[in-house]
């Protein structure tokens, strides 16, 4: 089920970044180097879509199946909506999501940017190995810089211990700091587009007159009428 669900999610992300991606350069050129490298960071980039898309649709589904199982507790084919489901695609998201916020999406964009080592041979695992070294140098200075940053601000034993516990407590702190600035950045932008949505809107529509008094317009009227009349 977990697969099937994710076999869908995955083909309607793919028909949406197809739909808005840009043809790049490269794209026309008969090149298979680069036309491969496109293709896996598609790739990645639909699979991080993805797994953002289902954990957005995860609290309404939960809800939803709830609901459903609530209505016909008895029905034997709607049995498979239950709680261990609904466990396991949490544990799901929060494993892939980590995993394209960490590894996938740094991995797209280096892997996009790179020409492999200068003298090595020229291909697909020259530009892999690139990566890979750039994405290890980075994680040792992003590591490098925590663990100055423990050292000046907490320097104890319970300090030093917490860095080892990289999967209990860093990743999900840092999913919760990538979700809140998502959630932010959000209430920053809705505004912006509510303002645009009802100008766009009060532009295209035609304002209704069934609030205006006829007899001051008509008043107005005849106040230009006499106003031209004397100029005329």
């Amino acid at each position: 089920i977990c697969a099937l669900l994710f076999a869908s999610l995955y083909i309607l992300c793919h028909f949406i970044i197809t739909h808005f991606k840009k043809h790049t350069d490269f794209a026309a050129v008969h090149d298979d180097e680069d036309a491969a490298v496109n293709r896996i960071a598609l790739g990645l980039c639909t699979f991080t879509l993805a797994v953002a898309l289902g954990a957005v649709l995860l609290l309404p589904f939960s809800i939803i199946s709830n609901e459903v199982l609530l209505s016909f507790p008895q029905n034997y084919y709607i049995q498979w909506l239950n709680g261990s489901l609904v466990h396991g695609l949490w544990n799901l998201v929060f494993l892939f999501s980590n995993l394209s916020l960490v590894f996938l999406m740094p991995f797209a964009y280096f892997f996009t940017e790179s020409e492999g080592f200068a003298g090595s041979k020229k291909g697909i695992m020259a530009r892999v190995y690139e990566t890979s070294v750039v994405l290890l140098l980075l994680t040792l200075l992003v590591l490098g810089m925590v663990w100055v940053a423990s050292a000046i601000f907490g320097d104890n034993a319970a300090t030093r211990q917490s860095l080892y516990d990289l999967w209990e407590f860093y990743l999900p702190y840092l999913y919760s700091c990538i979700s809140l600035f998502g959630v932010l950045l959000l209430l920053l932008c809705t505004p912006l587009g509510l303002s645009t949505m009802f100008t766009v809107t009060g532009k295209l529509l035609v304002k209704p007159r069934l609030l205006e008094d006829l007899d001051e317009q008509l008043s107005c009227t005849r106040l230009e009428e006499a106003a031209l009349s004397r100029r005329i």
